[in-house]
């Protein structure tokens, strides 16, 4: 086994790359912050490594927490309704000690959570859901989807393929993409209604009267690249089918449709497992209204990888994220989940705003 210096010449300068985007543009990390570093998985810690050293350069204190969905998974399967209800008490005291948190996640095996019922899944992903609000609140937050060989499988295609996505999606170059973004935005900024129309079962249309129109742009994920804003609840009418299918907890959901009327939802319905959509959706009032609608934007993902944190920002897709809103955009709505859900549209369908297309066949036109 080579020495731990060696080991560090060899990693990927790519890793130190991303590093320097994370703590100096994405956090712009200051001199004496306290930074959470939460190394998801043992695939991340060359990232860990890397973003560790450029945090003690820019003259913070960093703090390495070690987190699995393996080990969550024995929490779920041998744990009593009690520990699965639990708030982990140190993590959400990070929180509160953080003034940066960096969430570095690996991709876990879609079918690590096959054994776990719905009912034990949907309490635990509330608790972990406390957690996250918490980081909202807080803390001045990025999140890193690092590929693995689980994400790899789940995405069919080879590891390596899936690298240079991820490296190439990261290292965009942010400010100038920003730019161009932010133009987009404020064209959008003028609509006040959207209506979304693709093939026989999608024609949903919302408000967005009085919203703002904001840019992901990495700050606070990488890869990065959305144009979001917050829909009118009330004035939620209408059908969405998700071809794709939603992850939420581990486990899978296919062919997901939604309908509400005037802001209620009134039918919903999965070819698998739907009992637990049902569970998400009962998780609180805010969890079966909308928080989020949104443009994916980067132009180096293109490949469907069944993880939201790459597949919601595929360049020509819109999603629709169930839950809490973004207070920024005026968005109102409050829950202890996010669920983002993709629609792809690169193929057929398009978004109008005020009965002009600004997305037709994967394609903004604005």
């Amino acid at each position: 086994m080579p020495a731990p210096s060696a080991a560090a010449e060899a990693m990927d300068p790519r890793w130190h790359k991303i590093a320097e985007v994370l703590v100096h543009y994405s956090i712009a990390v200051q001199p004496g912050e306290r930074v959470m570093i939460a190394m998801g998985g043992i695939e991340t810690w060359s990232l860990t490594q890397a973003v560790y050293a450029a945090c003690v350069k820019a003259g913070a204190y960093p703090q390495v927490q070690f987190l699995s969905e393996a080990l969550r998974h024995s929490l779920l399967k041998y744990g009593d309704a009690n520990q699965r209800s639990w708030l982990p008490e140190i993590e959400a005291y990070g929180m509160d000690w953080a003034d940066v948190y960096f969430g570095l996640r690996g991709g876990g095996a879609l079918d690590l959570m096959r054994d776990i019922p719905a009912s034990a899944l949907s309490v635990n992903q509330a608790a972990q859901g406390a957690v996250s609000a918490l980081r909202w609140q807080k803390t001045r937050w990025c999140l890193v989807r690092v590929p693995n060989g689980a994400l790899a499988q789940s995405a069919g295609i080879d590891l390596d393929a899936l690298e240079e996505i991820f490296f190439a999606a990261c290292l965009l170059d942010y400010e100038a993409a920003s730019l161009r973004w932010h133009e987009q935005a404020a064209q959008l900024g003028t609509a006040e209604n959207v209506r979304i129309i693709a093939g026989a079962e999608t024609d949903l249309e919302f408000s967005v009267a009085g919203r703002e129109w904001l840019v992901f742009d990495g700050k606070i994920n990488l890869p990065d690249g959305e144009i979001y804003t917050a829909p009118v609840n009330d004035t939620l009418n209408g059908v969405i089918h998700f071809d794709f299918p939603g992850v939420f907890g581990g486990l899978l959901l296919r062919d997901i449709r939604l309908e509400w009327r005037d802001g209620d939802l009134v039918n919903a319905s999965a070819a698998t497992n739907e009992d637990y959509l049902w569970r998400i959706l009962e998780t609180d009032h805010g969890a079966s209204r909308l928080g989020e609608f949104a443009f994916g934007m980067n132009p180096y993902i293109n490949h469907f990888c069944k993880d939201i944190l790459y597949d919601e920002k595929i360049g020509g897709t819109i999603h629709l994220a169930l839950g809490r809103a973004y207070p920024e955009c005026g968005g109102v709505n409050q829950s202890s989940i996010h669920w983002d859900l993709v629609k792809d549209l690169r193929r057929d369908g398009a978004v109008y705003a005020d009965g002009l297309p600004v997305l037709q066949d994967g394609k903004l036109l604005i």
